[in-house]
């Protein structure tokens, strides 16, 4: 039978000296499990604040190597790689890059963060994937600041200006100047002509300086001069500025102060109620509608001197005829004056721009009938006018029933051979001048 030590220790000890070694035997086996465990705790709690420190130094290092930080890609294209491995073709079509911890020999904290290069990371650290490196020298090259060069100035200036716009109002301004009684002036008809192309280059790049913000979210607008950078404000604001002022001088000391007056207003008109109005309102169409019809109306002005009848039925020709071609136009464009915060019917009330375009279809007829009872053409004109009329109002009707984008661009390529071929039979059918001679001068036979 095995004695136990407080035995041994009574039996080789007696009297006061092996009580004491006795009790301190006892205390040594029973507190040795706690100071052990004691022990094991302390140290379990150093490695738990190295594990935090390590974390917090990875941290640390990640703020200040952004290129290194996780990130998750599309998988453009399978690069072979030496030391990476792909499982198989069924994989998931995204690439994880992972950082793996990182040495403190292996990164130099005096390292930049906008530094773009790649580190050599010695069996430390490995980061896994293909590098895309040319992209971001990609991107950067498209940002760079664009330069005005000379030979590139005219084109852009004829961008700023909308030089198709400004052709269609010069060429409505020339038709009510023909189509106006009396003789033809040609010193006058070129003063009206110029005078008018400068006051609408005008207002085209003044509309386009105010548009800036919401022309970059639109697709069709998003490539204008001002919104890729490619001239100044200044410069726009400059060049509409030595539009204006000589195009207004032109028609009012060079023509009459009536053309004049007509022209000023209509930069008013456009460029200060139509262009913030088409933020606010759909009554921004109606305005705009005016705008467009006043140019054959200073045509009139400039050929006669006088605001008459003629020149109001011009008027609301060009008036009638926008709304049909402008709700076809704005129907296939709802998506981008959405994104623009444009408020149009075509957005807003798409029954009200159907129900509006068919209405003013319709009203062209009525309009070219009343051309003869007004003296302005022959009774021949409403005759040879109703084919077209009818035609583009029965796509009218389609545009209304259908509300589709087939339906719409068939109507708005329509209204674009509509105007010029009604203004030419206008011009052939025009009332000869009292007194039986023509505008110069030559009797009629």
């Amino acid at each position: 039978m095995a004695t136990s030590p407080h035995t041994v220790s009574s039996r080789l000890l007696t009297g006061w000296v092996g009580g004491c070694v006795w009790y301190l035997e006892r205390r040594a086996v029973e507190e040795s499990p706690h100071k052990f465990m004691h022990l094991f705790r302390n140290v379990n709690k150093q490695w738990i604040t190295f594990q935090h420190f390590t974390f917090l130094k990875r941290m640390y290092v990640t703020q200040l190597n952004r290129s290194l930080s996780q990130q998750v890609k599309p998988k453009s294209e399978p690069v072979a790689s030496s030391f990476l491995e792909k499982a198989s073709s069924s994989q998931a079509k995204a690439e994880i890059y992972e950082m793996k911890p990182l040495s403190p020999s292996s990164l130099s904290l005096s390292r930049k963060p906008h530094e773009k290069e790649l580190l050599t990371l010695e069996s430390a650290s490995v980061i896994e994937g293909p590098v895309d490196v040319g992209k971001e020298t990609k991107d950067e090259k498209q940002w760079k600041e664009m330069k005005l060069h000379l030979d590139e100035l005219p084109g852009i200036l004829a961008r700023l200006s909308k030089i198709k716009l400004t052709a269609l109002v010069v060429g409505t301004t020339s038709a009510g100047f023909a189509l106006a009684p009396g003789p033809f002036d040609w010193s006058c008809f070129l003063l009206t002509f110029v005078g008018t192309g400068l006051a609408s280059c005008a207002a085209n790049s003044i509309n386009q300086f105010f548009e800036v913000p919401f022309d970059s979210n639109m697709n069709r607008t998003k490539n204008r001069p001002l919104v890729r950078g490619q001239i100044s404000p200044l410069l726009a604001v400059s060049f509409a500025t030595c539009c204006a002022v000589p195009g207004v001088a032109l028609l009012t000391w060079g023509v009459n102060p009536l053309t004049g007056a007509l022209g000023l207003f209509n930069i008013f008109l456009y460029t200060c109620c139509y262009t913030p109005l088409k933020r606010i309102s759909i009554a921004n169409t109606w305005v705009g509608a005016v705008v467009g019809a006043i140019p054959p109306v200073m045509g009139w002005t400039a050929a006669t001197g006088s605001l008459d009848a003629g020149a109001c039925l011009l008027g609301g020709i060009l008036y009638s005829w926008q709304f049909p071609h402008f709700n076809a136009l704005s129907w296939g464009l709802r998506e981008d004056y959405s994104r623009g915060g444009y408020c149009m019917m075509s957005v807003t009330h798409p029954a009200l721009c159907r129900r509006v375009a068919l209405r003013h279809c319709l009203a062209l007829i009525g309009l070219c009938t009343a051309a003869p009872i007004l003296d302005v053409t022959t009774w021949t004109f409403p005759a040879i006018s109703l084919p077209i009329n009818v035609y583009i109002s029965y796509l009218g009707f389609r545009f209304y029933m259908d509300a589709d984008r087939k339906s719409s661009r068939k109507l708005f390529f329509c209204s674009l051979w509509h105007l010029p071929l009604l203004l030419l039979l206008m011009l052939t059918c025009k009332q000869p001048p009292p007194g039986g001679k023509s505008d110069r001068g030559e009797p009629q036979g």
